[in-house]
Parts: C-alpha cells; structure tokens; sequence
C-alpha cells in the first residue's frame, strides 16, 4: 500500500515532516462523515476564483470546529499565506483554545493535461518555497508550456515534499476509470473520493460518483480526500 508512514518516530522527524506525516493519517480516516463539518481539503479565497478573504474563511473554520483544512486557490498560495498569519495571531489570543484550533496544510489547485483532458491536481503539504513549484504558483495555468503535463506537476508536488491529489475525477471529458490509472503511472498519491458533483445545499458526497471513486482509490492503494470546493461566502457548500 502507498499509505505507509515513516517508521521514524514524530518526534525525530522534522516539522515539515511531521506536518506531511500528520496528514496521512488524517487521510487515511476520511470518511462520508468528515466534510464539511471536520475536514475541508478544498477551498478557495480572493487569492484565486473565490470570494472569500482568507481571513473570513479562516473565521469560518474556526467557529464551525473544523480540525484541519487546506486552501486550494488556483496557482497561488497567497491565500495560505494570510490564513496562517490569522491563524497564529488567533491561536496568541485564545491560549486557553489552542487545542481547539483547526490544523492548517499548504494547499494548491493546478491545473494539467491528462490524457488530453485538463484536469485539476490539488497538492498538499509541501514547501511553497521549493523551485520545483515556481511555475505553478504564479497566478495562472502552464498550457502550451513544459511544465503542463501531469506527470511533470505531480513530479513538482513530490519534489516539494508534498502529497498531489487528483480533484474531483467524474468531472473530466474521459473517465475516471481512465484516467485514475493514467494518474496513478505518473505518481499520484490520492483521489477527492468525497465531493458533491450536484453541488447541493446542504453539501453531501455523490453516492453513485463516491462509490466508484472509493473503489478506485482502494484498488490502486490511494489516500482519500473530500471537500467542499467552496468559491462563494459559506464554506461549507461549493457556490
């Protein structure tokens, strides 16, 4: 199985390992249950396509209870950058609740050519600092360039020390009985099994889509991943 931890123990490991770490075995325990009420691993701000500061989706989180998310703002990770400012300076106001506070992983929507399809690969936990990502984090796609190919935006995640999840996989013109193992060639570490194709209200997982993602992830030994893909103001539904 893919989903193996280092054997090393948490606290021999660096942070931004035991952040990676952490993350797997959230992972490895999603569930139908868990979004959007406890983990939301795809979220957009003003920084990409959303509506949202990063500041009222962080105050969001916060007031729901969320354990842990990610901001998923296409090619940027500025969203990220000032919900972790949010973050510290609420977790120094609320000593007595830091316990309480949610977890917050580097997260990144890129978009790529898969089989011909432009799909979109949500990266999480990497080091935004790595030059392996300075193409993908400026603002716009790659198209018409090297650096477009899926392979090569998985490879980019990976070497920036993070985990590259295929988002949403029935939204694509092929298959995602297609292009999950095209995907898994080239090094993909998860699937957005949990997501509401409908975009009903309240939000809810897709049976038919989740089941057939769910099969895929367990047959080619993938982490799970749900979220809301919220573009507007609740971050609970996706408009």
């Amino acid at each position: 199985m893919k989903v193996n931890l280092a054997t090393s123990p948490a606290s021999n490991l660096k942070p931004e390992a035991q952040n990676l770490c952490t993350l797997k075995q959230v992972f490895q325990a999603i569930d139908a249950t868990s979004c959007p009420g406890s983990y939301n691993f795809h979220l957009h701000t003003v920084s990409s396509d959303g509506r949202l500061q990063p500041e009222q989706l962080m105050a969001q989180a916060a007031a729901i209870g969320l354990k842990g998310l990610a901001i998923t703002d296409h090619h940027s990770t500025q969203g990220f950058d000032r919900a972790q400012i949010w973050l510290d300076n609420w977790k120094w106001q609320n000593p007595d609740k830091i316990n309480a506070a949610p977890s917050l992983w580097t997260g990144v929507e890129i978009s790529a050519d898969l089989l011909n399809n432009e799909v979109h690969i949500l990266g999480f936990a990497f080091d935004p600092e790595h030059l392996s990502l300075a193409p993908y984090l400026q603002g716009k796609d790659t198209e018409g360039t090297d650096d477009y190919p899926a392979a090569k935006v998985i490879e980019a995640i990976h070497q920036a020390g993070g985990l590259a999840v295929l988002a949403h996989p029935c939204r694509y013109r092929s298959t995602a009985e297609k292009l999950v193992p095209e995907a898994v060639r080239f090094g993909i570490d998860g699937l957005e099994t949990y997501y509401a194709y409908g975009n009903p209200n309240p939000w809810q997982p897709s049976t038919k889509q989740t089941a057939l993602v769910k099969g895929l992830a367990e047959t080619y030994g993938l982490f799970v991943t749900c979220g809301t893909d919220s573009h507007g103001s609740n971050i609970q539904i996706r408009i």
